[in-house]
């Protein structure tokens, strides 16, 4: 059953005074806040063990608009950055510099979950640390592939010509490793802060190996970093960056941003801004510069 993502609106009552108020004796109860058009998917569990549950945001003219399909963007980490994404996207639509776009924010059913753990196990293509299980992102795009991006254009009315991958830290480095195991799954990628560190850069390797093999890369990408983060992070960060743009694939449109002044976490909005609209502007319904409206 299709159900609201529901987040509760908190309210701190304060005195005129300035002071905190004294509690009521009964605690009122005030409705959630809803986010409009948004939609919970809980999937079968699969045979690896893994529980998915979907956030679907829909476009504001999806109801309406009934024969007409829309790009779709999955982003790694829904239960974190679904919102972001949700965020963004009014800004984009009114700034006429994207179209209209479904988001499936990829994240897990039940309640109390410890995504740090949850993560680690497919958003890495390789086993990296001392901690929970790694190393398994070849399954989880397996699963994607074979079973979230069929349900999702049976669903709903998805455009399977455009589809984006989204992510951020391990979730771009899954980003940019699902874009070389499989270049035609997508059209379009943002790696926001990807993690190509991991591993001493296994990336890097399994990037060579893909341009030696005579793969080709076809779409748009969009790479980035905050300008505070850790040196070595950025270092990995920074010859990805090198690597790919030396490549010149001439069907790759490619950019980079390095976002001033920000660590890894503040960077992420401005980055999910700077690369959806990168990603999808062959598709928005204006060019060039805005006027008022």
């Amino acid at each position: 059953m299709k159900r609201s993502i529901v987040f509760p609106l908190l309210f701190l009552p304060v005195a005129l005074s300035g002071g905190l108020a004294a509690a009521p004796e009964k605690e009122a109860s005030y409705p959630p806040h809803t986010i409009p058009g948004s939609e919970l998917r809980v999937l079968p569990t699969n045979g690896a063990g893994r529980h998915y549950q979907l956030s679907v945001g829909l476009p504001v003219s999806y109801a309406k608009e009934t024969g007409r399909r829309y790009p779709v963007v999955y982003v790694t980490d829904g239960y974190w950055d679904f919102e972001k994404l949700d965020a963004i996207r009014g800004a984009l639509v009114f700034d006429k510099v994207a179209p209209e776009f479904i988001i499936v924010g990829l994240g897990y059913a039940g309640e109390n979950l410890d995504y740090g753990n949850l993560r680690s196990w497919e958003l890495s293509p390789v086993p990296f640390g001392d901690g929970p299980d790694t190393g398994h992102a070849a399954d989880f795009l397996t699963t994607i592939e074979t079973q979230i991006i069929p349900f999702v254009e049976r669903e709903y009315r998805a455009d399977p010509a455009h589809r984006v991958l989204a992510g951020a830290s391990l979730g771009g480095l899954f980003t940019l490793y699902a874009m070389y195991s499989k270049p035609g799954l997508f059209s379009a990628w943002v790696a926001v802060t990807p993690a190509v560190a991991v591993n001493d850069g296994w990336l890097l390797g399994y990037e060579l190996k893909f341009t030696q093999s005579g793969g080709e890369l076809k779409g748009r990408l969009f790479a980035s970093m905050g300008e505070n983060e850790n040196p070595a992070f950025l270092s990995a960060i920074l010859r990805y960056n090198s690597r790919i743009a030396s490549r010149r694939y001439p069907h790759l449109a490619y950019q980079f941003r390095i976002i001033d002044g920000e660590r890894h976490a503040g960077m992420q909005l401005e980055s999910y801004t700077r690369g959806l609209r990168f990603v999808l502007a062959p598709l928005a319904p204006e060019q060039g510069p805005g006027t008022f409206p």
